[in-house]
């Protein structure tokens, strides 16, 4: 029951401040809640488990503290406003949306079904703002060693949705890692040659997809590899959900060019899941 009590009393006031290794971190809720009925209790709370162990960061990092500890909450069924808090804490400690999906669906395995279910109503509020915008992008840019680079405006008509172009190498085969906002995707397109040609698509960061025209969607994964032959109609883009980033590289060939065809239809796009 204390401990119940102690993690929830972090859910309702505390001011932490931004820490560097071994900074203490600053924590008043158990004394601004109960300083005057449970002195020590609040001292504990403060003191001790925010003041020492979790300002301890030189033996483990405030990241993976976040980690253990809702690992922890969710695996006890403690779903309620101190499970809130430390998913906020979590997030402000560097855990990005893409992964606390996948952290709480392994958790899911180990910790029952229904409690992972729980968990994901609270995180989703959560990491709602890191669906779209800036911080989303600075977010995403921290998942993948690869610049995201520039607006890519040349090819933005062949496009539904944002995209950007990061060049990353222009020696033997030209290589670029190519960044999708959630739901851009290019046109139906060709890659056309009379011999060799074609390109290939490795996933860096997010989830997206490809499609090959009379074939099923295949999702792309971070280290997904797609071979795309010459002259078949394809597309490729981001999920609808998620930021996406792939290496796109052209293979070499004879008479190659790119054949822009029509945009992928709303309703197509719609039934990826």
């Amino acid at each position: 029951m204390k401990t119940h009590i102690l993690l929830a009393l972090v859910a309702w006031t505390l001011n932490t401040t931004t820490i560097m290794a071994q900074e203490k971190i600053k924590q008043t809720a158990g004394r601004d809640q109960l300083g005057d009925f449970a002195p020590k209790f609040a001292e504990l709370n403060d003191d001790v488990l925010f003041g020492e162990v979790w300002s301890r960061t030189d033996k483990l990092g405030l990241r993976d503290r976040s980690l253990v500890t809702i690992t922890s909450l969710i695996s006890q069924g403690i779903t309620d406003s101190s499970l809130t808090y430390h998913l906020q804490t979590a997030r402000q400690n560097g855990i990005t949306r893409t992964e606390i999906a996948e952290i709480l669906t392994h958790i899911g395995f180990y910790a029952g079904w229904p409690k992972a279910w729980a968990a994901f109503r609270l995180a989703k509020d959560v990491w709602a703002e890191d669906a779209g915008g800036a911080d989303a992008k600075a977010a995403f840019q921290r998942e993948m060693i690869f610049p995201i680079g520039e607006p890519n405006t040349a090819y933005a008509r062949y496009f539904v949705g944002n995209s950007y172009l990061a060049p990353v190498s222009s020696e033997q085969v030209p290589v670029s890692n190519v960044t999708f906002e959630p739901g851009c995707r290019n046109n139906w397109h060709i890659h056309r040659a009379t011999k060799g040609g074609g390109q290939m698509l490795i996933g860096v960061a997010g989830r997206g997809w490809y499609q090959e025209e009379g074939k099923e969607p295949v999702e792309i994964l971070p280290g997904t590899v797609i071979h795309i032959p010459a002259n078949v109609k394809h597309w490729h883009g981001a999920a609808s959900d998620s930021w996406f980033a792939h290496l796109a590289f052209e293979v070499p060939g004879e008479d190659v060019s790119n054949e822009w065809l029509e945009p992928v239809s709303d309703e197509a796009y719609g039934r990826l899941k």
